[in-house]
């Protein structure tokens, strides 16, 4: 398992290798990229709001049993802020795009293989990474932080909805303690995490289409797959990076 899981890894950096060189070297499909970057961007905007709303709501209606009876309910907008921004947002936007998009990548790309597209590109000398991949990769590398910054706002705006009307805050002490509480190294530090989170689910998607056994079955294989290892590279990639914020700024 240990070394199935080790050789993965390899295959998804040599992938990850030819996608960045192939990402430098022109001609620059900018209408591919565009493209692709509307399938991530405004094609999965509502869905990770309406989550990143929702989240914000509950984190603030669960963090208000013990803060109420505490007296210190006052703190809970700088919270929420916090939180949403550091590690909900990043994170949960991923996982749906991972859902949402990985998922088609790996459909897309696989009934390509299987149907022999892939080949016919070859033939025709040229380079599937540089016409597949590589715009895929860019899409989600350029839009998944922009969909984060997004789920911020929105889930910063569900805690909003709680603590003005369930808690009776004002609007303006909520808005005062989430600009208090929030710095540019929380922002920052979740954005950096969805760049390498769009990678992976990039080249995770990419790698499973273009590697499918055969037939329909592989290809709800390959999609079933890229969908779980993407999820848990996600998970393990936001546990260091956590790790190693936490060290770089408390040193």
């Amino acid at each position: 398992m240990a070394y199935r899981f080790i050789s993965y890894i390899g295959e998804l950096s040599l992938l990850g290798g030819r996608t960045f060189y192939w990402a430098l070297v022109p001609p620059f499909k900018i209408g591919r990229i565009l493209a692709q970057s509307k399938r991530v961007g405004p094609g999965s905007f509502f869905i990770a709001s309406l989550v990143a709303f929702f989240i914000g709501m509950i984190m603030s209606l669960q963090m208000a049993y013990q803060m109420v009876e505490l007296s210190a309910e006052i703190y809970i907008p700088s919270i929420v802020a916090i939180s949403i921004t550091r590690e909900l947002a990043p994170v949960l936007t991923a996982l749906i795009v991972a859902g949402r998009v990985g998922a088609g990548m790996t459909a897309e790309l696989g009934t390509m293989t299987v149907t022999e597209q892939v080949d016919a590109l070859k033939a025709f000398a040229v380079n599937p990474v540089k016409y597949l991949v590589v715009p895929r990769f860019l899409a989600l590398v350029i839009m998944l932080p922009v969909l984060t910054i997004f789920s911020d706002v929105i889930g910063i705006l569900g805690g909003f909805v709680i603590c003005v009307y369930k808690l009776f805050i004002s609007p303006s002490l909520y808005w005062s303690m989430v600009i208090q509480a929030l710095t540019a190294k929380d922002i920052l530090t979740g954005l950096c995490k969805t760049i390498v989170f769009g990678a992976i689910i990039a080249l995770v998607g990419c790698h499973q289409g273009l590697n499918v056994d055969s037939g329909a079955e592989g290809v709800g294989k390959a999609t079933t797959q890229s969908v779980v290892v993407s999820f848990i590279l996600i998970i393990m990639a936001d546990c260091l990076f956590t790790t190693m914020f936490y060290f770089i700024w408390n040193m």
